[in-house]
This record gives structure tokens, sequence and C-alpha cells, in this order.
């Protein structure tokens, strides 16, 4: 089955992609220079340069097959009233009172820092199908957390 990412996600995938590839294509030159400096067995600028360029290959081949098992999806034209994959929901934790924005978004995109949630954690499960005014409580490795919701936007 196709992982979901948004068309967003799937750009800055195929960007990230983009730039590893650039630093890989310039390691051969920067390995010939070392390699040039004599004796490789001690040569640490060499054996770096080749370790990178493994850690580099690895990468891109890694971003590259996890992006061709996506499926891009169009949140614009999922349900407008109810929380489904490439929303942004505003919560109101009803134990704290904290309010939250969460965007929930395929595996590859999430990045708590930015308040981008993945599919399939707790939260984003726990708030599927749900709507404006709903309450939910889920079951997070904390305890029992309950949201109320309060917005549900692109």
């Amino acid at each position: 089955m196709a992982k979901p990412i948004t068309k967003e996600g799937y750009d800055n995938v195929k960007s990230k992609i983009a730039e590893l590839k650039a630093e890989f294509e310039t390691l051969p030159e920067i390995i010939a220079e070392a390699r040039e400096k004599g004796d490789l067995k001690e040569n640490a600028e060499y054996h770096a340069a080749r370790e990178r360029q493994g850690l580099l290959q690895a990468q891109i081949s890694k971003l590259e097959s996890d992006l061709a098992g996506c499926e891009i999806i169009d949140p614009s034209k999922l349900d407008k009233e109810t929380v489904t994959f490439g929303k942004r929901v505003k919560v109101k934790d009803k134990n704290t009172g904290a309010v939250s924005e969460y965007k929930i978004v395929g595996e590859l995109e999430a990045d708590i820092s930015k308040n981008q949630i993945t599919i399939i954690t707790p939260i984003a499960k726990g708030l599927l199908t749900k709507k404006v005014g709903d309450t939910v409580t889920i079951k997070v490795p904390a305890g029992d957390k309950v949201l109320e919701i309060l917005e549900i936007g692109l």
C-alpha cells in the first residue's frame, strides 16, 4: 500500500535528494585530491571522503526508495468538515488548557519542530475523522490526552 504524502512534502524530499546528489558529485574530485597526498593507509581526508560518499549514496537510495512508495494526496479534495490527511488541526488540551496546532502528514515529511505529525501517531489517529467541537481521548505514553477540536484547515 502506498504511503500518503502531500505535494509540499514530496517537493521537499525531491529537493533534499537533489542537494545530496550535488554533494555526492563533488566527492570524486575531493577523493582524487586526497589520494594524491600520498599513503592511503594514513590519509584521514581520503577515508573521510570515501565514508561520506558511502553515507550519501545510502541516504539518496533510501529517500528515492521511500519516495517511490508514496502517493501524493491533495488535502483540498478531502472532506473539509473532518480531520483528514494533510489538514491543520487546532486543539485544546482539556486537562491543561493548552492550545496546540498540528498538521497531519506522511512519514517522510513529519517534523515536530513544525508541528507536523505523521498520520501513524496516536494523536493523529485519534483526531482523524473528527469534527470541530468534538472531544477525543487519546492514549499517549504520558497517559490520556483529552483534546477538543477547535479548528480544521489546510
